[in-house]
């Protein structure tokens, strides 16, 4: 490796792309398109610094394995953070296996890193948590890593609302950064931060309708409150859960009756709420019943539902009643929590994180970028969306994961 491929090396690890394309900006060999394509990355040209990545890899021999697979990593890098989703994880698997059988143990670990990721976006917690155990941040990582390393950690820490879990991992995040001395890093760990301290919801009650951070949140759960969780979708109450995503009209009942709580809620808002009527007639009455007795079968552990006069009423068997409900209550939220990530989402991607359809993501979108709320970016396949983040909130922490097989 010559002297200028070698001092371009070490002001990208650095976290200095513009030293660096001062070294080999002018260049077209192998290494040079490689660390040319990793400045680009960071320099937030992502579609250029794939093509340049590709060209590398091209360019290398076939005797040049190791090469070939940093450049498959680092492709990989730039795709996720394109939020490319659907960019095969089979070919970084194949390369970080290539990177540890011949001894590149740093690039093996950060394709590993890569993949956990990809997981925590998507949903898939258990997954990244296995992804997570295979490392050891101790085993001669480079501060960058080791960073990385407990961003990661947090990152299920926080989706799992153990936040005393993730703040000691984000203190340890924002060491090895400081050790890093890597700007972009140290900001990373900051942003990761402010999610502990900004309201992550809402907290509705019979008196109140507050901001709540995710320390509340968890301490909310863990109380003798039954919680109707419109976030995730659930009912919870001191450790206990029932799930109701996939029962939508059973959770809707739950959240009107919670919201009505402690007095009862009317059978015509009740039914037009749940089934989106105004027009309520005898048959739509006669469904109320079979819907509500259907969600006092699955709240039985936790409530009882009683028939009032003019409706019905949640008791629950210990505690009292709240409300958990997005800082922002649209059709489309989950859309909105993921865009206001501040990166480009294509709805590809967007559709794998939620679990559902592209062309239900599609439609959505479109319905959004006709009220202004988001924007598009490209043409055709190219196209990716994004949206200003509600300031003062963190959101996505709180969406429901997707269901298995979604």
């Amino acid at each position: 490796m010559d002297s200028l491929i070698s001092a371009a090396a070490r002001a990208l690890a650095g976290g200095d792309p513009l030293r660096a394309l001062n070294q080999i900006a002018l260049r077209d060999d192998a290494p040079a398109l490689a660390l040319r394509g990793i400045a680009m990355a960071q320099l937030g040209d992502l579609a250029r610094a794939r093509a340049l990545l590709r060209r590398a890899a091209r360019a290398f021999t076939a005797k040049e394995t190791v090469a070939r697979a940093r450049c498959v990593v680092a492709e990989a890098e730039v795709a996720l953070a394109a939020r490319d989703l659907h960019a095969s994880s089979k070919a970084l698997e194949a390369a970080r296996e290539t990177l540890q059988r011949h001894g590149d143990t740093v690039n093996a670990a950060h394709a590993r890193y890569l993949t956990v990721h990809r997981l925590l976006l998507i949903g898939r917690l258990d997954d990244a948590e296995a992804q997570l155990d295979a490392l050891n941040p101790d085993d001669g990582l480079p501060p960058a890593l080791q960073a990385t390393h407990q961003l990661a950690v947090a990152g299920i820490a926080l989706r799992r609302l153990d936040t005393r879990a993730a703040h000691t991992a984000l203190g340890h995040a924002g060491q090895a950064a400081e050790r890093s001395g890597i700007a972009a890093l140290i900001n990373e760990v900051n942003k990761a931060a402010r999610a502990l301290r900004v309201p992550a919801a809402r907290l509705v009650t019979h008196d109140q309708d507050r901001p709540v951070r995710l320390d509340e949140v968890e301490a909310l759960f863990a109380s003798p409150t039954l919680a109707v969780d419109a976030c995730r979708y659930q009912v919870r109450q001191a450790g206990s859960m029932i799930e109701l995503a996939t029962r939508p009209v059973l959770f809707t009942l739950a959240r009107t009756l919670a919201e009505a709580w402690p007095g009862d809620a009317r059978r015509d808002t009740l039914i037009e709420r749940a089934f989106r009527l105004r027009q309520v007639e005898d048959s739509h009455r006669a469904r109320l019943r079979v819907e509500i007795g259907r969600l006092r079968k699955a709240l039985r552990p936790l409530a009882r539902l009683h028939a009032t006069r003019h409706g019905f009423k949640l008791e629950p068997l210990t505690g009292d009643v709240a409300v958990l409900a997005r800082p922002v209550e649209d059709k489309h939220a989950p859309i909105l929590a993921f865009l206001s990530d501040g990166e480009a989402w294509s709805s590809s991607a967007l559709a794998l994180a939620l679990g559902t359809s592209q062309r239900t993501v599609q439609r959505a979108l479109d319905a959004l970028a006709n009220a202004g709320k988001v924007e598009a970016l490209g043409q055709g396949r190219a196209r990716r969306w994004v949206a200003s983040p509600v300031l003062g909130f963190t959101t996505t922490l709180l969406l429901t994961a997707p269901l298995p097989g979604g």
